[in-house]
């Protein structure tokens, strides 16, 4: 089913017995939120109305949103706590801030359970490859470049599925309702620099001249924020700190998509510089 069809969604909270909803569906591609924003706003903002809405009718217990350290916008110093203003810069955040405010006001007027998170970027196993780690992965395990966009300096912080899984569980149990929590971690490296450490772990090598070799730059997209510093001290209170070291966690996905990587569908698609993609016949009319 789809969180767009309220029929379905009204059926499903009739005829389930659901106690709690973890609200992860969303399109989530940065790059062609720039080309597709109304199919952005279609799914992520109507689509949440129509999931917190149905929810509440049904008294679920909890409602947890999962949003993004994107709403933020970008910031060179500034770290963000859960009080700093939201100022997304590109179609994708601006969906997902307008959600929050959805979500949020469900607790302001009803008192409805919601709880909202906002997380820092996530790698590991089973990640379709249109993201940035199982992209240079893919590409580097057939012999192809990185696709690096503009300078490379931008820095992204990274965290292990595993370890957002228990935060989610941490907020499940611990999460008071009409809060909202970060997600995040320390562990933060350059697009330039991911490239590299990925290169010398699927090509073996730590030269430069070969480094560069894979490395293929290519134009950036219309905004691309440098940084997403966040604090994550609400939920460290919680009780939840990130376990898994990058090491560790970057081994793992490296050998999920060498074994796994042939079982996706349509991924020539994911692994273009940019996104191409159908119209959207929902909205177009066709």
């Amino acid at each position: 089913g789809d969180i767009c069809e309220p029929d379905f969604i009204k059926h499903l909270f009739e005829t389930e017995k659901i106690d709690i909803v973890l609200h992860f569906a969303a399109q989530t591609h940065v790059d062609l939120s720039f080309w597709h924003a109304l199919e952005f706003t279609y799914v992520n903002v109507y689509g949440t109305n129509v999931l917190v809405a149905a929810a509440h009718e049904a008294n679920v217990e909890k409602f947890v949103y999962v949003s993004t350290d994107e709403v933020y916008g970008g910031s060179t110093d500034e770290e963000f706590d859960e009080s700093s203003p939201k100022r997304p810069t590109n179609p994708y955040a601006s969906s997902k801030a307008a959600a929050e405010c959805f979500v949020q006001s469900y607790w302001e007027r009803y008192q409805f359970p919601v709880v909202i998170t906002r997380s820092s970027n996530v790698y590991g196993p089973h990640q379709y490859p249109e993201k940035v780690i199982p992209k240079f992965i893919s590409l580097l395990q057939q012999n192809r470049k990185c696709c690096i966009h503009g300078s490379g300096l931008q820095r992204r912080n990274f965290l292990y599925a595993a370890d957002v899984v228990e935060a989610f569980l941490t907020v499940l149990k611990e999460g008071k309702p009409g809060e909202i929590y970060n997600i995040g971690t320390n562990f933060e490296m350059s697009i330039a620099q991911l490239a590299k450490e990925l290169i010398h772990l699927i090509k073996k090598t730590s030269s430069e001249s070969e480094m560069e070799y894979w490395m293929d730059y290519v134009k950036d997209r219309p905004t691309n924020d440098l940084r997403y510093p966040m604090s994550s001290e609400k939920m460290h209170n919680l009780g939840w700190r990130p376990k898994v070291p990058w090491k560790e966690g970057i081994k793992e996905t490296i050998e999920w998509y060498k074994e796994n990587f042939h079982n996706w569908k349509n991924t020539e698609k994911a692994l273009e510089p940019f996104p191409v993609t159908e119209p959207f016949a929902q909205l177009s009319g066709t």
